[in-house]
């Protein structure tokens, strides 16, 4: 899971409130969609939406018991997840560090000038 386009599938998953709030529920234990949506208080149509683009990045993993599914946290791939998040966010830090180091600090942005149109309004 270190690909860039799984690290995206990721975050636009997590990037809407209600998914995360499915996560949230689901640390309890594996629930139906039908249990998650009175839990939410949505549809069940909206919770299989979710569930599915949950499901798509790995997160959450389907237990079929009966007539009904049953879905779980997808615990190593959220631990495999955070370690990623962890490398990059550590690895963005200590370039932007190294980077002011060696310019001795940021530089302010040089102003441009007006442009013949920008000069009219």
């Amino acid at each position: 899971m270190h690909r860039p386009d799984e690290i995206t599938r990721i975050c636009r998953a997590l990037a809407v409130e209600t998914r995360m709030r499915i996560l949230g529920h689901l640390r309890g234990g594996a629930l139906c969609v039908g249990a998650l949506a009175a839990r939410l208080n949505v549809t069940q149509s909206a919770v299989s939406q979710h569930l599915r683009i949950l499901r798509d990045a790995g997160l959450v993993s389907p237990d079929r018991r009966g007539y009904f599914i049953h879905y779980r946290l997808n615990e190593k791939a959220l631990l495999d997840c955070a370690e990623v998040f962890r490398r990059k966010l550590l690895g963005f830090a200590k370039s932007a560090h190294n980077d002011a180091t060696e310019k001795g600090g940021e530089k302010p942005c040089a102003r441009r000038k007006a442009s013949a149109r920008s000069r009219r309004i």
